[in-house]
């Protein structure tokens, strides 16, 4: 199946337009070094289960200069449910060290800084630019993200770094920030991995469901 044009990418975002309208981070957090804390917290875990574990990290270490200082075993406990938790917790402390260090306490806003960050790929750098500070210099892509670009015709790659070149060439500017947010959404709600529901699907007409073996 071929790969979609740019054309044939409006009516794609047009719909999923109207299924998520608002831009809405799942991961709850009330300034960027909070998001940043939950968005490395949540790697190969849930949202849902970050979020339980968020106020108490926040309740006890509430801003970066906190984590800094903390101990790694008390950080562990308080994150172990989210897995990989001596490797996250050290990401956490260290991090937070050098946004103290380096950028005055502040989260850095570009790609280059942020990627400076234990714990911080290019997916982390884009969620906190284009979902926080509203400047994205890229498109998130996670799991869902990859699956449904390769089933909606808006690549052929799998490899996460071409998958977000192929939409950043296909993708308006304007909505490389809520794009991911709405394919995540879409993936969790409808597309899913094992067996997409296409037939309550309000995109089925649009897509080529490459990649597509049952779906109900």
């Amino acid at each position: 199946m071929p790969q979609k044009s740019k054309k044939e990418v409006i009516p794609l975002i047009k719909e999923l337009k109207k299924l998520y309208p608002e831009h809405v981070i799942p991961l709850h957090h009330q300034n960027a070094w909070q998001l940043l804390m939950a968005v490395i917290l949540s790697a190969q875990c849930t949202d849902a289960r970050v979020n339980t574990i968020t106020p108490n990290l926040f309740k006890k270490y509430p801003t970066p200069q906190a984590l800094a200082a903390a101990d790694l075993k008390e950080v562990e406990e308080i994150i172990h449910s989210a897995g990989f938790y001596h490797s996250k917790a050290l990401s956490l402390i260290e991090s937070s060290k050098r946004i103290c260090e380096a950028f005055n306490g502040e989260v850095p806003q570009n790609m280059q800084d942020l990627l400076s960050l234990r714990g911080v790929a290019r997916k982390t750098a884009n969620v906190l630019l284009g979902d926080y500070f509203k400047t994205p210099q890229g498109i998130v892509v996670d799991t869902h993200v990859k699956r449904l670009a390769l089933r909606l015709g808006l690549t052929k790659q799998t490899d996460p770094v071409k998958v977000e070149k192929d939409l950043i060439r296909l993708i308006p500017y304007e909505y490389w920030g809520w794009i991911a947010i709405a394919l995540i959404l879409h993936g969790r709600n409808v597309c899913n991995a094992r067996k997409p529901v296409c037939t309550a699907c309000a995109l089925c007409g649009l897509c080529p469901k490459n990649g597509v073996k049952v779906s109900a």
